[in-house]
């Protein structure tokens, strides 16, 4: 869009507005902004016959679709041909997009082409591809297509596990399944059909411990075509892509010319023009490559490749679609080691790309995905407001995000709102600027996000010495649910900076903190409702103690927390109020809450209260703390908002610990619901049925409830700081500053906070020596004398501290 106003000032963008997204950051950069029908996406973003119809009403000259929904939809750039006038796609023609976009035609092509291929259902189908209409013959098309599950069985077995069974239409994570047996093979074909309806199917092996490695491509209309550059996406969470970075530097330099040099030469056997990305698996120890699929559109990633390469790819996006030749891109030319501009474009003009060099990569670059899951609960979708995002772009690490501390994540998008890019002059100066910045990023709201997860993740030892390859996060997260661990000889770098270093007795005390501050507000200001309605409220609305259950890593913390005075709260363990630590509360402008324990000041937030299916979560320092729910197997409910899909077993089954009894679509894809404990169910909810976070889906009437796993209970001493010390401060050199706290505690025992008769006693004791002490009128006189500095006039104000002085001479004191 920047590229856009600076060269062609008359233009303007005209952009098609989901209502649920009516609020994204992006939105307010456009020109002209059209509502589109809300929901799911086939009612807006991904709806062909609205957005060429929109754009014809609108007058616009091209379309641009960006990522994701339409944008590998060949339809969409058909139908803006045929359209009348006729609309300029951006991006390839629809034949190319239809054979390329295809993962089962692309990969026909590519064994066609002689490009290597990882074997699949389809192995050893040759076929001509017709130019004309983007289409392969339909008997080999339908040879490489899977109709059945009972094909996917035969075929699963013919080829060998792993396995993976992939839409032909999916992408982003959505409809893929990767299967070890072939018992869960048909459930998982049925999923794969589920998450993306009417995609033909296709299964091809699974290569364990490989790279996912991509190349850039960047094709004109006249059949030239460039590689720029390529990324290593290996770092994957369930074959959907977590971090990116570039240049890759797994592959020898031969093999991944080798690799730039294939994808070129399929770009041109299909005459594809635009932005395109060819990925492959590469397998590090025998240095093969193998085919996986070309997307005709432009990954969300593509900064990292601009980040390296200095060239635009959205602004050369556009120079292709007007019609002008790669080797007249300014962008282009520069990164080929020519002039930008030449004052004649004839022939010598033209560079020979498959003989001149490109320049090398400008360091390294790592980008991390921002996703709305909750790393800590197997990355599951979450949804709601944000109420602050601060990030602060600098020389080294750039970012976006789709919304701002205003907007929203609704339950029909996708789960990834932000992406940041670091570089660097090589790929650890890219790493350490990346920790730095996910560090400084802020995200407070009713989501989750992985932004703690990721920082520790680039800190482990695999991760700094790249080693990794596409099942490194998968094992990972299998080897600890937390992620974060030693087991599976993952282990967490030694430069690498604690970032959870508070110990769980503060957190779970400033949890409390904010429970029972919260609880007693709240209840004072329904009491003085009730009061001005001339209702009589409940004395128990007044109560000063509060009672707080919180479970954080397996131990439940009972904590009684007894309100001192508006601020104040002695916290301690429930049936041991002997001991405790005094601590301080108050609210903050923006919504947190500065608390004071042992004489430290933390800052925390809000950002979920919890429900029956999820806990209470705050966070400290950029930190998230969790608080788990009690933990009760016997009630089936979601903590993400969706809709439930599809019942697997029927009402009664009996079902084993770990067996899925349901599948819910969250964020555009199915998620299988699992039981903790062995027993009978009984269905409460239908298919079909929009689920909000802790819906009841069903119950389970257990086999065994006394071997349920319970919390450990917390006893022993609170490791906080003050803990056992008692509240009284030592001011016996300011007698002004003790007279004021003994007043404070004797008006909080008056106006009904809890004072204990021992604080009570020392108040009355302070208050008696505090007005005894010959120096109480001095210190009252100098401290309100040190706010008239300079408002008095100068003899005056120095007879009075002069005055002042005496006195603290006479007493014998001359301390400040």
């Amino acid at each position: 869009m920047t590229f856009v106003l600076l060269v062609f000032s008359n233009s303007q963008t005209t952009l098609s507005v989901n209502p649920n997204r009516a609020n994204a950051e992006y939105i307010r950069m456009a020109d002209v902004i059209v509502d589109v029908p809300g929901g799911s996406n086939n009612h807006n973003y991904a709806n062909v016959t609205l957005i060429v119809e929109l754009a014809r009403l609108h007058g616009v000259h091209a379309v641009w679709a960006g990522w994701g929904h339409a944008s590998e939809n060949p339809v969409l750039p058909d139908s803006l041909a045929k359209s009348s006038p006729p609309i300029k796609f951006i991006g390839p023609a629809g034949p190319p997009m239809r054979a390329l976009g295809d993962k089962i035609g692309s990969t026909i092509i590519a064994q066609t082409a002689g490009v290597p291929c990882i074997s699949w259902n389809g192995d050893g189908i040759l076929a001509n591809y017709d130019r004309a209409t983007g289409c392969l013959p339909e008997d080999a098309y339908q040879k490489g297509t899977i109709n059945s599950a009972s094909e996917a069985c035969d075929a699963s077995q013919r080829i060998g596990f792993p396995v993976m069974i992939k839409a032909s239409e999916g992408g982003g994570g959505k409809g893929i399944r990767m299967v070890d047996n072939v018992e869960d093979v048909a459930n998982a074909y049925r999923q794969v059909c589920g998450e993306v309806p009417g995609s033909p199917i296709f299964i091809m092996k699974l290569s364990s411990n490989s790279r996912h490695l991509e190349v850039q491509l960047l094709a004109d209309e006249y059949g030239n075509a460039v590689a720029l550059n390529g990324r290593d996406c290996s770092v994957q969470r369930r074959h959907q892509k977590i971090i990116e970075e570039g240049p890759p530097t797994a592959a020898a330099p031969d093999v991944w010319d080798q690799m730039e040099k294939a994808a070129v030469a399929l770009a041109k056997a299909v005459g594809y023009a635009n932005a395109g990305t060819v990925e492959y698996l590469y397998s590090e120890p025998d240095q093969k490559f193998y085919f996986l699929e070309l997307n005709p559109r432009l990954q969300v990633e593509h900064p990292v490749t601009e980040m390296i390469t200095k060239a635009n790819l959205p602004a050369a996006q556009l120079q292709v679609a007007m019609g002008i030749k790669l080797y007249n891109i300014p962008d282009i030319r520069k990164l080929y080691g020519k002039n930008r501009f030449e004052d004649s474009y004839g022939d010598s003009a033209v560079i020979d790309f498959d003989n001149v060099k490109r320049l090398p990569a400008f360091g390294h670059c790592i980008a991390v995905r921002i996703t709305a899951e909750n790393a800590e609960a197997g990355f599951k979708p979450t949804s709601g407001g944000i109420q602050e995002l601060n990030f602060r772009s600098t020389p080294n690490v750039w970012g976006y995000f789709s919304m701002d501390s205003s907007g929203s994540i609704h339950e029909y998008a996708d789960s990834q709102f932000g992406h940041l890019f670091a570089s660097g002059n090589d790929r650890e100066e890219a790493r350490r600027n990346m920790v730095l910045a996910l560090k400084e990023l802020s995200i407070r709201g009713d989501i989750s996000t992985t932004v703690d997860y990721i920082s520790k993740l680039i800190e482990f030892d695999d991760f700094v010495e790249n080693n990794i390859d596409t099942g490194w996060l998968d094992r990972l997260i299998k080897a600890n649910v937390d992620g974060i661990g030693s087991e599976g000889g993952m282990k967490r770098s030694m430069s690498s900076a604690k970032l959870n270093s508070l110990p769980d007795d503060v957190k779970a005390v400033i949890g409390g903190l904010i429970v029972a501050f919260d609880a007693c507000t709240s209840d004072e200001e329904q009491f003085r409702t009730s009061l001005t309605k001339g209702q009589l409220p409940s004395q128990s609305l007044l109560s000063m103690e509060r009672d707080v259950e919180l479970i954080l890593d397996g131990v439940k913390y009972m904590l009684c927390c007894r309100r001192n005075s508006s601020n104040r709260f002695a916290v301690s363990v429930s049936g041991f109020p002997e001991k405790d630590v005094v601590a301080n509360i108050r609210r903050l402008s923006d919504g947190g809450y500065l608390t004071e324990i042992g004489g430290k000041s933390i800052v925390a937030y809000l950002t979920s209260r919890g429900d029956a299916a999820s806990g209470m979560r705050i966070t400290i320092g950029g930190v998230t703390v969790s608080f788990s729910p009690d933990y009760d197997p016997t009630c089936l409910r979601t903590d993400v908002a969706g809709k439930l899909v599809k019942k697997l077993v029927e009402d009664g089954a009996h079902l084993k610990k770990g067996d899925a009894y349901c599948e819910i679509e969250v964020m555009k894809m199915f998620m299988p619901l699992k039981v903790t404990e062995a027993g009978i169910i009984s269905w409460q909810n239908n298919e079909g049925a929009p689920l909000s976070p802790g819906d009841l889906i069903g119950s389970l009437e257990l086999d065994c409830p006394d071997n349920v796993a319970t919390t450990i209970l917390f006893h022993g001493d609170l490791h906080v700081d003050g803990f056992g010390v008692g509240s009284r401060k030592n001011s016996k050199n300011r007698p002004h500053i003790v007279l004021r706290n003994a007043f404070e505690s004797l008006q909080s025992g008056m106006s009904g906070y809890i004072v204990s008769n021992d604080n009570l006693e020392a108040a009355f004791n302070d208050l008696l020596e505090a007005v005894t002490n010959p120096l109480l009128p001095v210190y009252e006189i100098e401290e309100p004398l040190s706010v008239l500095s300079g408002r008095l006039d100068a003899k005056i104000f120095e007879t009075l501290k002069k005055d002042v002085s005496d006195s603290k001479a006479e007493s014998g004191n001359n301390r400040q």
